[in-house]
């Protein structure tokens, strides 16, 4: 096979970034999009160049001529859809979180491992070029052993509303929407350790802050500032198997100067930040000395940074490569996250066997 056949299920906001990078993919032909809105399927089919539109992906799945899908769904069909394509026999690139709970994620696990179909996870910020030459450095040793990492994301006014404040459909807040990025990097640049245990706390003090019209923020297409079931803010201290520790914060609202966002990863020999821009920090000759790699862009770039999840995705599914994101990743990180809710919800320390 050399060329790879697609089809898309969701057709909205992060549906966009799939389609882009497989629409400007060589090896890669759309096939069809679905949507419960099929005149939106059709719409976003057509400006793609994609032959085919259903308002049912029952009907995509069931298509002989797609050899993998992106799901794009709401956070609540991702085990469903997820689930439904491999045993189509399709291969699969779901956006994270792989799931809205634990007992989902290790539901799609099952199914992978009793298929032979490749099931990544939209960890998008792992394929951007900053992150990949980062991870070559500490996989090289440069910085020894990783034993610390800082992961925060915070906003001053950014709950997106709709069906991202709806805890039935979306599994919870900025913990499983915006935290989950920046959780996701530390853990994957520290070596994907064995989580051994979880304290967390999450506040609902702000809410949807509806009434700040100042500021300009993402909304969902069902946005209502009148309901919001999710916390605004989470954090948490994470251990590892391994001794090493991973301290989490982020928020939809906070009443902070500025939005921010930081990922660090601290070791023995060295240390650095990712976001928000790549910065190495080790010793030579008895100085301190920051080293910049010269790369086209040391921050995170979406579209560059689709482009290389898709390419990764495709090339994995083609047996050309491995995949930087598999199944189990975003089990374990749902795993985390789940961890975090409980520690909350009950006030104490969560281990993990």
């Amino acid at each position: 096979m050399t060329t790879f056949r697609v089809g898309v299920i969701g057709a909205g906001s992060i549906a966009q970034s799939h389609l882009s990078a497989y629409a400007e993919n060589a090896d890669v032909e759309l096939i069809a999009v679905a949507d419960m809105n099929l005149e939106r399927a059709r719409a976003v089919a057509d400006q793609y160049g994609a032959p085919r539109a259903y308002a049912d992906p029952h009907e995509l799945l069931a298509d002989p001529e797609i050899d993998g899908v992106s799901i794009c769904t709401w956070n609540n069909s991702h085990a469903n859809w997820a689930i439904a394509a491999v045993k189509a026999g399709k291969h699969v690139l779901v956006e994270k979180p792989i799931a809205r709970t634990l007992a989902e994620a290790e539901e799609i696990q099952r199914t992978v491992e009793a298929s032979d179909r490749v099931v990544q996870v939209g960890f998008v910020r792992r394929h951007s070029p900053n992150c990949q030459v980062l991870k070559s450095f500490i996989d090289a040793g440069e910085l020894g052993e990783v034993y610390y990492a800082k992961a925060s994301c915070l906003r001053r006014v950014g709950n997106p509303g709709g069906w991202f404040a709806d805890k039935e459909i979306s599994g919870g807040g900025p913990l499983l929407d915006i935290g989950i990025h920046v959780l996701d990097l530390c853990w994957y640049l520290m070596g994907s350790p064995k989580v051994v245990s979880v304290s967390g706390n999450t506040y609902d003090k702000l809410g949807s802050r509806g009434n700040v019209t100042t500021m300009p923020r993402y909304k969902a297409a069902d946005y209502d500032p009148s309901k919001n079931t999710v916390e605004d803010l989470a954090n948490a201290v994470i251990r590892f198997e391994n001794g090493a520790s991973l301290l989490l914060d982020c928020s939809y609202s906070l009443h902070a100067t500025k939005d921010s966002i930081e990922v660090s990863v601290y070791g023995e020999q060295g240390g650095a930040e990712l976001e928000p821009a790549l910065h190495i920090a080790t010793e030579m000759h008895d100085s301190v000395v920051n080293i910049e790699p010269q790369i086209a862009s040391r921050t995170f770039e979406f579209g560059v940074g689709f482009a290389h999840e898709i390419q990764n995705f495709v090339d994995t599914s083609l047996g050309r490569a491995e995949s930087i994101a598999p199944a189990w990743h975003g089990v374990e990180i749902v795993r985390i996250l789940e961890a975090i809710y409980e520690s909350a919800s009950t006030g104490r320390e969560v281990e993990l066997g």
